[in-house]
């Protein structure tokens, strides 16, 4: 039997270089990010998610706002974040925000909620850290209601109580796609499928492999509590050029950049180039040419039975020039591979 799967496309809007080597402003760079988006639109790609950060080696830090560009230049592409950090937000603003780009997006809107691997929104709204876990436990629990009633009755410790509150503007048809993103936790997996919410697994290194657990555990889950059937995505880093070995010497540097970066932060070391080789062979890199990234895609979504896979194109200071020539191969060749090899 043919699995049926979306193929979509993410990014952090990395801050870009150009022809010289310097730095891309902020403000082109998210400009950038919007013709990309309207490039996937065109090649098919089912969709494409921007992701929030609030540091110097990322533009975008409200992606609902560039999705609503994106929203205004597309047509058909399904638009969401990759993902939400909703433990430092307020819940119904993002629903709210997100609502209105469902409206102005005749539907298309989706939003994946997560804890997010970055800590800098904390302090810069003022959240404890010493409440990581709480906060994004409790803000979940409202977005879910928020999601399916019309009118919210809700009380917890990290904000106001509401009493039979409505929030405006409502979703036009059906409910908002709300994906729960995990990178690792058992905790995650089995609250996504208590509260009944597409799992959306970020894989971003090491064998794909280690990730089946958390599937087989989310299915069961589900039965468990009496939930229907529901998608799991995957999101992964990857680049696709002409050929392998073309594919492999473009993202290399940058890639090694943007990793030794965010290393020098949490204690590892920098990154060798037979890790990098390793995780292009056997990891959760999805570089090469068309056919090898789209063999390695079908692989890791038919074991994992994931109905949804998001690559993460872009990587560092990586030139614009070259996303759009990635973003053109999997579109255009990637995706139609991917989908004869699962059929």
């Amino acid at each position: 039997m043919a699995q049926a799967i979306e193929l979509g496309l993410d990014t952090f809007g990395d801050v870009t270089k150009n022809a010289g080597g310097q730095p891309l402003s902020h403000a082109e760079v998210i400009r950038n990010v919007v013709e990309e988006a309207v490039l996937a639109d065109q090649l098919g790609v089912d969709f494409f998610g921007v992701g929030e950060h609030h540091r110097a080696d990322f533009a975008i830090s409200a992606p609902d706002v560039v999705l609503a560009a994106i929203a205004g230049r597309t047509s058909r592409i399904r638009l969401g974040s990759a993902v939400t950090v909703l433990s430092s937000d307020d819940p119904i603003r993002v629903f709210q925000r997100f609502s209105t780009l469902d409206a102005a997006s005749s539907g298309r809107a989706e939003v994946i909620l997560g804890r997010g691997s970055f800590t800098e929104s904390f302090p810069l709204f003022g959240f404890q850290l010493s409440q990581y876990d709480k906060l994004f436990s409790e803000k979940l629990d409202l977005f879910v209601k928020l999601v399916r009633d019309e009118a919210v009755t809700w009380r917890g410790e990290t904000r106001p109580p509401l009493t039979d509150q409505r929030v405006f503007p409502p979703i036009e048809r059906g409910t908002l796609k709300t994906w729960i993103g995990v990178g690792g936790s058992p905790e995650s997996v089995i609250r996504a499928a208590r509260y009944g919410l597409p799992l959306m697994l970020a894989i971003i290194g090491g064998d794909p492999k280690r990730f089946k657990p958390y599937a087989e555990l989310y299915l069961a889950s589900l039965s468990e509590f009496g939930q229907p059937v529901l998608p799991i995505g995957i999101h992964s880093p990857g680049y696709v050029a002409e050929t392998d070995e073309q594919a492999r010497e473009e993202l290399w540097p940058d890639y090694k950049r943007m990793r030794d970066q965010i290393g020098a932060e949490r204690g590892w070391p920098p990154m060798r180039r037979a890790e990098f080789e390793h995780e292009a062979e056997h990891g959760s890199l999805y570089v090469g040419a068309p056919e090898t990234v789209a063999r390695r895609i079908a692989a890791t979504a038919k074991m994992l039975g994931a109905s949804r896979f998001d690559l993460k194109y872009s990587a560092g200071m990586l030139s614009h020039e070259k996303l759009m020539q990635c973003i053109t191969l999997y579109g255009s060749k990637v995706i139609p591979l991917v989908r004869e090899m699962l059929a």
